[in-house]
């Protein structure tokens, strides 16, 4: 029992520090300039702009919106948009293909707070559109052609706060700040459950058994056997938890910078069990394209994970 309590109070405090003095500020800063931008309308004209370079790849102006709020805001920020299209009438071809374009892309929750350890945020970000664009194209053409592609009257108008003014401007603000606080607060259960386990795991010798068991397999593979850890909990937990782990592990001397790099691509996006499950939730007919969207998402990943691994 003694061992159990060590570890939920060690587990708790990694938590905690991660979501509010790592993840809270850095949301707070992002979050405040990506709703600033929006208010004053920047967004708005830069999704103009995009749309018709993206359309060919499946996407809608909407879809460019999804992109944006991935990479800079939250895995959680595009189901906003995922509903805004399914309620506006995008066809079920486009609404896979963005789904699956949000589902390989870095989140903004796992990247920006891992920047702190290393991680070289140019080339993830390159790789991350790159592999989104693929997800959306193979998914639009290849693993989604057989959805309908017919939809309604599309309205892209994005509705937001409009920031003109001084007391607009820090309404913005302030309502980022909120905003960021329910994102790093809401970490912190599945963070302290995750650490939990995975301590637990760890403490009782079953991690060392499966990397005994797969670690000849990796190594044949050119894999590090000590990603297995947190790819477990990236796939079983979600992106903030893997976060988590990394960090103790880069803590401790575990994981390198370099290789911290060459691993983003895997690590790095919200096609896990926490992330399908919310961002499924979006809507009826998202949850109905899941299947091609996860296809084309393993193709962008896939993608993207290649990309690190040779550029590292």
């Amino acid at each position: 029992m003694d061992i159990l309590i060590d570890i939920i109070l060690k587990a708790g405090r990694s938590a905690v520090e991660l979501s509010l003095f790592i993840l809270l500020p850095v949301m707070v800063v992002m979050l405040s300039l990506m709703r600033l931008l929006e208010a004053r309308g920047v967004l708005d004209r830069l999704v103009v702009v995009l749309a018709p370079l993206l359309k060919p790849f499946g996407l809608t102006g909407l879809g460019v919106f999804a992109a944006l709020q991935i990479n800079f805001v939250s895995f959680a920020a595009p189901m906003a948009t995922l509903t805004m299209m399914e309620q506006r009438g995008a066809s079920d071809r486009h609404l896979a293909a963005t789904l699956a374009m949000v589902f390989a892309m870095a989140q903004a929750n796992a990247a920006f707070p891992m920047l702190t350890m290393g991680l070289q945020f140019s080339t993830t970000l390159v790789f991350s559109l790159l592999g989104g664009l693929t997800a959306a194209a193979a998914t639009y053409y290849l693993f989604g052609r057989q959805l309908s592609a017919s939809e309604d009257q599309l309205d892209e108008t994005l509705r937001h706060p409009v920031a003109e003014s001084a007391k607009g401007v820090l309404d913005t603000i302030n309502r980022a700040g909120a905003e960021a606080f329910k994102i790093a607060v809401g970490a912190i259960p599945m963070l302290v459950l995750s650490l939990v386990a995975v301590t637990a795991l760890k403490k009782f010798g079953a991690i060392d058994a499966l990397t005994s068991l797969i670690a000849p397999v990796l190594v044949l593979l050119g894999i590090d056997p000590i990603l297995i850890l947190p790819a477990l909990t990236k796939y079983l937990a979600g992106g903030t938890a893997m976060m988590g782990v990394i960090d103790d592990m880069r803590r401790a001397g575990q994981v390198s910078v370099h290789l911290l790099n060459q691993s983003a691509g895997f690590l790095i996006s919200p096609f896990d069990l926490p992330g399908v499950a919310v961002l499924i939730s979006a809507g009826p007919r998202v949850a109905k394209v899941w299947k091609p969207a996860a296809l084309g998402a393993c193709v962008g990943i896939a993608l993207r994970t290649l990309g690190h691994a040779l550029i590292g």
